[in-house]
Order: C-alpha cells, then structure tokens, then sequence
C-alpha cells in the first residue's frame, strides 16, 4: 500500500501497472476496503496504471474529510491520483464507489476520459425512490441516523457485515475468510466506522445535488450484476442517467454476480473495463450498449 497526502488527510491506495499506462482508478463500497479489488488488480495493471483506493477515512486512509459528498470525495481521490501520476484516467466504483464515480463524471469531467459506475442507485436520480422503498435497502435509512448504527455496530462488525456479504452475493463462498477478515479491520476504529456510515448520512445532500440537470458529456459505462434485486432494471437506471444530463452511456450486465463485482465475477468485469477503454480511445464513436444474449436495451 502507498500513501498520498491530499487536504491533510492520508490516502492509502494499492498499484499496479507502470504509471505512462493510462490509468484506472478503482473505488470499492460498502462495507469493503480496496482489498476487493485485489483479485483483479494485477490484471488490470497488465495494460493500465491502476489506482484501488481505501475511501477517505476507511482502511488504510486516515484523516476526515471536509464532507462526505460524493462530490468532494471524488476530488479528493482524483487529486490523489493525480498526484501519483494517472493521466487519460478512467474511474470505476461500484456501490458507493458507483456513486463516488458518478460525481466524477458530473462535476469533474474534465479529469476524466470515463467513469463506470457499477451495482449502485445515484442519489435523486430514478430508480432513487423506488430503491429507498425497497425494505432489504434498509440500511439505507438506518445508516442515517446520528450515533445510533455506531452503536449497535461497534464490537460486532463481523456479524454485521457478514450480513451484507452474505445476502448481496450469488454466491457468499466468492467473499473468503482473508477478504472478511480485511473489510472488518478497515471499520475498528471508531472514525473509520463513523466515515462509512457518513457515506450514507450525505445521501440527501447528494440527491439535492444531482437533481439539477446538467450536460454530462463524460462517456459513463453502467453496469449492473444479473442476480441483483428483480424490482429494478437495467432500463430503469439509465433512464435516471439519461434524464441527468448523461450523453454517452453504455450498459451492460455482469453474469452470475450480485453487488460485488471485483469479487464475483472478475474476468467479466475485467473484460468490461477494457472494452470501455477501447471505445473511449475510438474517438467520436456514438457507445452503444453492449448486449449479451436475451438482454435488452437500456
């Protein structure tokens, strides 16, 4: 792990790849570090230079950030990367990395040539209510509250991030002891724990934000695990998209994946990462969606 100072914070990030490669800068959710992307990242560096970071406050990162805003995270990690060197930078996230990624190709544009967002609902853009309303979201709500989920966490990380792990995956066996092990030492600390669950508390914030529509001519690549929740589509989250501002966009789905992606189907997403840089790297080119058989078009 390196460590980059930006804001007087401490940003751990995990490399791979020589740094005169283009760049992939890698976001995990929660309630994981940038360990997830452990298993690919390697891979990924044969043709990038990547950048898995531990999210302001979390994991090997230290120091609380001005805000918890998707927006100001995204600054905060894109000067990091900036600062060890990524250039033609492609951002992915998935959860509130998804999320994180969003708000790069929104308000920082100019910093990156793409962003994938991944396994997430962007805050005020559809499907937002009907997520919200979705009772196995309940974290969402719970989250929010001040102190409380401090409370009834701290002590118990394993159990309760067990809980997540077990319910969001196809496949729990994919998420092992070392990866669990990992996510629960990255939240011990008190302000660590307090950083993740701040990630929830700026949603409203978030949403008030994103409500407003403006240009997004950042090329952004959706893409979602096919074993997620049956009561949103592909269809719906581009159209949230769409309605945003977003001009180019790509969707896809991730076979015999749930939330997490690094960790459930790698050579997939592997796979998608490059295939969007190829389409960046061809100019002009209209993105289009790409298909995978009996998938329809977002």
């Amino acid at each position: 792990m390196k460590e980059i100072k930006v804001e007087g914070l401490t940003l751990a990030v995990r490399t791979s790849g020589e740094r005169n490669r283009p760049s992939l800068v890698l976001l995990h959710g929660w309630p994981q570090t940038s360990f997830a992307w452990e298993g690919v990242l390697g891979e990924l560096g044969r043709d990038h230079y990547a950048l898995a970071f531990d999210l302001p406050g979390v994991g090997g990162s230290r120091g609380a950030p001005r805000s918890a805003e998707k927006t100001v995270l995204a600054d905060l990690i894109l000067t990091a990367a900036e600062q060890a060197g990524a250039e033609e930078t492609i951002i992915a996230g998935y959860d509130v990395g998804g999320m994180i990624a969003f708000a790069a190709a929104r308000d920082h544009g100019a910093r990156v040539k793409g962003a994938v967002v991944m396994n997430t609902v962007i805050p005020g853009l559809d499907p937002w209510a009907k997520v919200l309303a979705d009772p196995r979201i309940f974290h969402f709500a719970l989250h929010n509250v001040p102190k409380l989920p401090e409370t009834l966490i701290a002590g118990r990380e394993r159990p309760y991030f067990d809980f997540f792990y077990d319910v969001m995956a196809v496949d729990p066996k994919h998420l092992g002891e070392e990866a669990r092990a990992a996510y629960v030492s990255g939240y011990t600390r008190p302000e660590a724990l307090k950083a993740g669950l701040d990630w929830y508390r700026s949603m409203a914030k978030d949403a008030e934000h994103n409500a407003g529509r403006i240009p997004i001519a950042t090329p952004l690549l959706y893409l979602r695990g096919d074993a997620g929740p049956a009561s949103t589509t592909l269809d719906d989250y581009a159209r949230g998209l769409r309605q945003a501002g977003a001009e180019r966009l790509e969707t896809g789905s991730l076979p015999h994946s749930g939330e997490y992606a690094p960790e459930e189907a790698p050579e997939d997403l592997v796979a998608a990462l490059r295939r969007f840089r190829r389409l960046i790297e061809g100019g002009e080119r209209m993105l289009q969606s790409h298909q995978r058989p009996g998938e329809q078009r977002a």
